[in-house]
C-alpha cells in the first residue's frame, strides 16, 4: 500500500509540473510574439474573443476530465491531457491496448498499459508530424487530391466505429440504450453534432445506468458484470 501511495503521489507531482509547464509554454508563445512585434491586443478584444469560445472549451474540458480519467488512469491522464488529441487518438489507442492486453480500465495493470500506449502514441505522432513537415512539399499534392478528401472527412467516424464494434460485441445489451438515444437525438436535432463533447458523458451515464439495471436483473455476462466492492 505504501508503494502504491508513493507511486500515485509521484505521478501527481510530476503530472502537475508538466501540466503547468505546458500551460506556461502555450501562454509564452503569444506573449513572445507580442513582445517581438511590440503589438498588444486590447483587453476588450481579448475578452470578446474569450466570451465566444471559452465557455465551450471550459465545459468540454471539465467533462473530458470526468469522462476520460477513469478510463486512462493517473499517468495516462496527465500524459494524454498534456499531449492532446484525446478523443480521436489517445483514448482509442489506450482502450484498444488494454483490450488487447486483457486488462480492465481502473486497475493497476490497466493504468500501466494505458500510460505506455499513450506515450508510444505521442512519440509516433511527433515523428510522423516531423516527417510530414520535412516532406510537406512532396506529399501535399497527394494529401490535397480529391480522391482522398472523403477519407480524411471520415477518419474519426471510422476510428470510433471500428473501436465501437470491439466493445459493443462484448455485451450488446449495454450498448443498445445509449446508441438508440444518441441516434434519435442526432436525427431529430442535427445541430447537436457540434456538441459531441458535451454528449459523450451523457451517453456514458446512460450506459452505466443500463449496465447497473441489467446487472441487478442478472442479465449481464460474467465478463462484463461490474465487480462488487470488497468489504
Amino acid at each position: 500500500m505504501k508503494n502504491d501511495i508513493s507511486y500515485r503521489d509521484s505521478v501527481h507531482r510530476i503530472g502537475r509540473v508538466w501540466i503547468l509547464s505546458a500551460l506556461a509554454m502555450l501562454i509564452a508563445v503569444p506573449v513572445a510574439i507580442c513582445l517581438y512585434y511590440r503589438a498588444w491586443p486590447s483587453i476588450g478584444g481579448v475578452l470578446k474573443g474569450m466570451l465566444s469560445i471559452a465557455p465551450i472549451f471550459w465545459t468540454v474540458g471539465v467533462i473530458e476530465v470526468f469522462t476520460y480519467v477513469p478510463m486512462l488512469g493517473t499517468g495516462g491522464s496527465y500524459l494524454g491531457f498534456v499531449t492532446g488529441n484525446l478523443a480521436n487518438l489517445k483514448v482509442p489507442c489506450a482502450l484498444n491496448s488494454m483490450d488487447r492486453a486483457g486488462v480492465q480500465p481502473g486497475t493497476e495493470e490497466g493504468e500501466v498499459i494505458s500510460t505506455l500506449a499513450i506515450a508510444t502514441s505521442s512519440i509516433i505522432t511527433t515523428l510522423i508530424i516531423a516527417l510530414g513537415v520535412l516532406l510537406l512539399s512532396q506529399i501535399a499534392p497527394v494529401i490535397e487530391s480529391e480522391a482522398l478528401q472523403p477519407a480524411f472527412a471520415n477518419i474519426l467516424p471510422a476510428l470510433f466505429g471500428a473501436l465501437g464494434v470491439v466493445f459493443i460485441s462484448k455485451d450488446w445489451k449495454i450498448a443498445i440504450a445509449p446508441l438508440a438515444v444518441m441516434i434519435t437525438l442526432f436525427l431529430l436535432i442535427p445541430s447537436l453534432a457540434s456538441a459531441v463533447g458535451v454528449l459523450v458523458p451523457v451517453g456514458a451515464l446512460i450506459a452505466i445506468g443500463v449496465a447497473r439495471v441489467l446487472y441487478k436483473a442478472g442479465m449481464l455476462d460474467e465478463k462484463t458484470a461490474p465487480v462488487e466492492p470488497m468489504d
